[in-house]
């Protein structure tokens, strides 16, 4: 039983690194029926800046590992923008249904080539805040970058719900999500949410990557995997709901510790694939998700 409950543990701090960048995912679906597949390399480019001002290389470090995350978030904010503008923006303009996939890929494949040419294609320690030495909870041990993860990514989420709902911008957004069209009569720039959707979506991504950098190796390829996880975590929670994006990153954090553990390591990715394969098959919009009808 103490096994497994720090299995729980362990799955539930890597499940809700997967919910923030699926939630980032969900950000800019709702806005521009739009998703940005270099998801994991803003995770990736956020751990690798966090990393410079934080950390022992390229002079550092600058800053500690709290005053640096604003700098990340606003590194992130930036690159999510150049997406958009490059990627994302000449596509919606000509109506294309694929070049926003192909332009997405092709910046993702960039970022991860002129982050292996700054950072190298080793993998580097990224320094913990916190102390390494465990806290005893009971019959499980617990590191304290694992609260932080949990706490951070619940807050991130927590702040974005409250911004939607509380701000006259907030409101723009929820306006272009649930209709673009009519936003745009009503004297919204539905161009300007996109931009900030996108912005926001790489943000938290970029905060994603400096909550687990800790906890792992940093270097050019880690958002790779992570965010093919994400975008699965996404299709299994729902691309409308950020609830699912909680629950399916639980699901799929919890699930791939207890298979790494009971079955073999070599075996941890496949619960993910084979639940989003079953979720599609059975409820194709998610598990929270709501079913888009369109009228032509």
């Amino acid at each position: 039983m103490d096994v497994l409950l720090q299995l729980l543990i362990s799955g539930v701090s890597l499940g809700m690194i997967y919910a923030v960048i699926a939630f980032g995912y969900q950000l800019t679906f709702a806005t521009s029926a739009t998703l940005n597949f270099g998801q994991g390399e803003a995770l990736m480019l956020g751990a690798l800046v966090g990393l410079s001002i934080a950390g022992s290389i390229h002079g550092g470090p600058y800053l500690n590992y709290w005053l640096m995350i604003p700098l990340v978030l606003i590194f992130g904010a930036l690159q999510g923008t150049l997406v958009e503008w490059i990627a994302v923006r000449p596509a919606i303009k000509i109506k294309s249904e694929f070049g926003w996939i192909m332009s997405t890929i092709a910046l993702m494949i960039i970022f991860r080539n002129v982050a292996e040419n700054i950072w190298g294609k080793d993998d580097l320690t990224f320094p913990s805040p916190l102390s390494a030495a465990p806290i005893q909870l009971g019959p499980v041990n617990v590191q304290p970058m694992q609260i932080v993860v949990v706490l951070g990514a619940l807050a991130m989420m927590l702040a974005v719900e409250i911004f939607n709902r509380k701000t006259i911008y907030g409101k723009a957004v929820v306006a272009t999500s649930n209709d673009r069209d009519a936003a745009g009569l009503m004297g919204i720039n539905t161009g300007a949410v996109i931009t900030f959707s996108y912005a926001l979506s790489s943000a938290s991504a970029a905060f994603a990557g400096v909550l687990v950098a800790p906890l792992t190796l940093t270097g050019a390829t880690m958002g790779a995997s992570l965010g093919l996880k994400a975008f699965a975590v996404a299709i299994i929670g729902g691309l409308t709901s950020g609830v699912g994006a909680i629950v399916g990153g639980l699901i799929l954090g919890v699930a791939e510790e207890l298979t790494g553990y009971y079955v073999a390591s070599g075996y941890k990715e496949v619960p993910g694939l084979v639940l989003l394969l079953l979720v599609l098959a059975v409820k194709p919009a998610g598990l929270f998700g709501k079913l888009a009808i369109k009228k032509v």
